[in-house]
């Protein structure tokens, strides 16, 4: 992945970084508008990446869907950008569209989002209510309704004694508020509906999946594909009674039973609730919309035959009703019966489970996901009173539910089982020597799922990691990895919730720089290395792919992203033809920069082996990638001053250079200008230039 600027995502908690980047983004968003003549507000623009940063689940600023646009104009902007009394307002809307414009334009947004004029209908389709929402204070967010109400009192907000004192009159009820309003949002804050950083999930490595036509087939052999079927068609046109519990009377639940070869022992029981399997094939029918109780009788639901006549949708039916068979897997069976911590948790410990073993390289050993979901549990109850055996029993009541839910999904066929060492990977490190690394306030949870052990305050808890330690290694544990179809069917519930969930094969139509873009930003290099084959396949000629790959990396107005994209073609063309590549670029005038200074980085080229004029371009490269690492103009500015005199010859040597970016050098010489507190720079080529110490962070714009 890439590990510097412009990538186009960027882990949560990575604000210097991502700070960095949209100030270089914003910086060339306002320039290239006043080239266009486009409406542009720098702080809206800022807003509307922090948006796609901090408030969605996959945070890629290049991806644009509908939904997004909605959520930013019509709730995001409406609760996080206040406009005092008397303040003109922004156009969010136009400077959306600009914004949009631009990531095409400069070939940095998602190949695999909707296409710039969808994104631009889905922005008109929003403007029309946005003024309407931004003036509707129950979206408003707690900090902006209060800012705004004292405005609207005569209270100078920029004045710390001021809004103090308003604060103060406000908790004697002095002040009068709009309490309607402030209902809605404190509703809102209590129920978890305000957009904020826990929106994020883990990006996900890319998958490998078979053609939906095989998945398809393979669903046609699932048992409970079968049964399913059997159940909607035995329960006929006219239906078949249940009892007042809703459950189906005897007689019929016995010949269900070898209708649909449960397995259940029907001899000598009393009621279909002593029939297990056949009690939870029907609850798990409802749950997927296949047969519902009406009036007293079981039918079948005319509208789910569309679904029973597609394996595959039928399989993916019944895979999303698990998450509501809580009731039927792990609910209380008689008034003795008490759930375990599993049944509170769920959904969410389901979604966990599943989401930990998608993309996994290797099978997950049970003790490892066991134990992992026991420190969910730890998070979540109190579990400070009981004694020792007490904890025991109560996570082991919650294993043998959990191992429950994992018989139904190893039946359906989403989850397969095997029995083998762990690999290394799921071996705990200790990182007792880390020490003052490691923060002093980690959660001791925290520090044991990373496998701190050493670290941890807790003696339990290094007992515990040692103890799984030795479970792990000991000899052959149960290892549990998803099929081809729980992949699937992970990858949609991901993608349905905004998650980011790759898929190798999905960008063998993108465009050259968007499939380069994507590669650098999110693939591992092996996953990269089948993509991009199959990316060149597609286009037949081989030569004129990658042609189409070059130039794609020479458009790029971002210098350390194409550095990166080129980064990318060493690595992932096979049998050294990356090397091959980069040295046939050597001599082209727009890739030459950035082909030696990859050769250079990777000691494929000495600086003996370059010409003056190329140590030139190397030069020129690297001062113009200082300026985007620097954050932009700003914080250019501030680092190329930090440097002093030093820098100075460096610069007049770049300026005199051939590199290709002559917009960014002319830049580079109004920045050193500015920066040095002279007219210009002092022309001449220095002996051994010294490339500046890049500063990754950029003072705030807001």
């Amino acid at each position: 992945m890439l590990g510097g600027l412009m990538r186009m995502r960027f882990e949560a908690g990575a604000e210097e970084e991502y700070e960095t980047a949209r100030g270089v983004l914003v910086d060339r968003l306002v320039r290239w508008a006043g080239e266009q003549g486009l409406p542009v507000d720098g702080f809206l623009a800022e807003a509307a990446l922090d948006y796609r940063h901090r408030a969605t689940a996959d945070g890629r600023l290049g991806m644009w869907e509908p939904r997004h646009v909605e959520e930013l104009l019509l709730f995001w902007l409406p609760q996080a950008v206040t406009e005092l009394p008397g303040e003109e307002g922004g156009d969010a809307p136009g400077t959306l569209r600009t914004l949009l414009r631009y990531l095409h334009a400069a070939q940095l947004a998602d190949p695999r989002g909707p296409a710039l004029h969808d994104s631009l209908a889905a922005v008109d389709a929003a403007a029309e209510q946005y003024q309407a929402a931004m003036a509707d204070r129950s979206r408003w967010g707690l900090a902006k309704f209060w800012a705004t109400t004292a405005a609207e009192q005569g209270v100078e907000v920029l004045n710390g004694a001021a809004l103090q004192q308003f604060a103060e009159r406000a908790q004697r009820g002095e002040v009068s508020y709009d309490e309607r309003a402030l209902g809605a949002i404190m509703e809102r804050r209590m129920a978890g509906r305000v957009l904020s950083d826990a929106a994020r999930g883990e990006p996900q490595l890319p998958v490998v999946l078979p053609p939906d036509g095989e998945l398809r087939r393979r669903a046609e052999e699932s048992a409970i594909v079968a049964q399913f079927r059997g159940l909607a068609e035995w329960t006929g046109r006219d239906g078949r009674a249940v009892t007042a519990a809703g459950r189906l009377r005897l007689a019929d639940a016995r010949e269900l039973v070898n209708v649909l070869s449960t397995g259940d022992n029907a001899e000598g029981v009393r009621s279909s609730a002593d029939l297990p399997w056949l009690g939870l094939l029907v609850e798990w029918a409802k749950k997927a919309r296949l047969v519902r109780v009406v009036k007293g009788r079981l039918y079948a639901v005319a509208k789910a035959r569309p679904v029973l006549a597609d394996p595959l949708q039928l399989w993916l039916r019944a895979f999303d009703a698990c998450f509501e068979l809580r009731q039927a897997l792990v609910g209380a069976r008689s008034g003795w019966h008490v759930e375990s911590m599993l049944f509170d948790v769920y959904e969410d410990v389901l979604e966990d489970v599943l989401n930990t073993l998608y993309s996994l390289p290797y099978p997950m050993p049970w003790p490892r996901l066991r134990d992992s979901v026991h420190l969910g549990y730890r998070a979540q109850f109190q579990l400070d009173g009981g004694s020792h055996a007490a904890h025991r029993m109560w996570f082991e009541h919650a294993d043998r539910d959990l191992r429950t839910v994992l018989d139904v999904l190893v039946n359906l066929g989403a989850i397969e089982r095997d029995r083998g060492m762990a690999d290394p990977v799921f071996l705990d490190v200790d990182l007792s020597d880390a020490g003052d690394e490691l923060p002093a306030d980690m959660p001791p949870e925290l520090a044991e799922l990373l496998g701190v052990a050493g670290t941890a305050a807790d003696p339990a808890a290094q007992e515990r990691a040692r103890a799984q330690r030795e479970e792990l290694t000991a000899g052959p544990v149960e290892l549990l990895r998803l099929t081809d179809l729980g992949t699937r069917a992970v990858r949609q519930r991901l993608l349905a919730v905004g998650r980011d969930a790759p898929l190798v094969g999905e960008l063998a139509h993108a465009p050259a720089a968007g499939l380069l873009g994507v590669l650098a930003d999110d693939y591992d290099p092996d996953t990269a290395r089948v993509e991009l084959a199959g990316w060149i396949a597609a286009r037949g000629e081989r030569d004129a792919a990658l042609r189409q790959l070059g130039e794609a990396v020479g458009s790029v107005p971002f210098r350390v992203r194409a550095q990166a994209m080129l980064a990318v073609l060493l690595a992932a063309l096979p049998d050294g033809e990356g090397e091959r590549l980069l040295r046939q670029w050597r001599s082209d005038a727009q890739l030459a920069p950035l082909a030696l200074g990859e050769l250079a980085h990777h000691g494929l080229l000495s600086p003996e082996d370059m010409t003056d004029a190329e140590h030139l371009l190397v030069l020129a490269e690297s001062l113009l990638q200082f300026v985007e690492l620097a954050g932009g103009r700003d914080g250019a500015e501030e680092a190329l001053r930090a440097q002093g005199i030093e820098v100075r010859d460096a610069i007049a040597a770049a300026l005199d250079s051939a590199h290709p970016d002559r917009s960014g050098l002319d830049e580079l010489r109004q920045l050193a200008a500015r920066a040095l507190g002279t007219p210009g720079v002092r022309r001449g080529r220095a002996q051994k230039p010294r490339r500046p110490a890049a500063k990754s962070g950029r003072q705030r714009r807001r």
